[in-house]
């Protein structure tokens, strides 16, 4: 009996949901939802364009299969809206597609990399490192945007 009453309450903490993500508050605090345009080079991406009102701070926000991917203080931070809430991610879990984005459409990218070509995306490969690049198969060529739009289309749209 007392091993049964072990077993069950083990099996209802097992399929328990564990709620260990922390919102935080990156400064995007829009009074309506912002316009989106689609980004050319990956047009499965949109971005919030820099149009009066602007939130506290501008912000480099995306979105891209249903969800806001904010880039902000060097870091990922993923959200159901335009106003989050806001949850960290690490550089191994945002979207291809996402990574993609050419420069000219962060409003805030980080001082260094204004040495970069505006056209490409950001070097993540160094931003974060060989090991990043090659788990996931990050090359930092340019012509990588149609290799992996091949690979976005046999994958399906709106996937990574």
């Amino acid at each position: 009996m007392y091993t049964a009453i072990v077993v069950a309450l083990l099996a209802v903490v097992m399929v328990t949901p564990v709620h260990a993500q922390v919102h935080v508050d990156i400064g995007i605090h829009f009074p309506a939802p912002p316009p989106l345009v689609v980004v050319p080079e990956t047009p499965w991406v949109q971005y919030v364009p820099p149009v009066p009102p602007v939130p506290a701070e501008p912000a480099n926000l995306f979105f891209y299969n249903g969800q806001y991917w904010a880039f902000a203080n060097g870091g990922w931070y993923l959200g159901p809206g335009y106003n989050g809430p806001w949850i960290v991610v690490a550089p191994e879990f945002v979207p291809r597609p996402v990574l993609l984005v050419p420069m000219r459409y962060y409003h805030v990218p980080p001082g260094h990399w204004g040495q970069w070509e505006d056209r490409r995306p950001p070097r993540w490969h160094e931003e974060w490192g060989r090991e990043w690049a090659e788990k996931r198969e990050w090359r930092g060529r340019e012509h990588e945007r149609d290799d992996d739009h091949d690979e976005h289309r046999r994958r399906g749209r709106g996937r990574d």
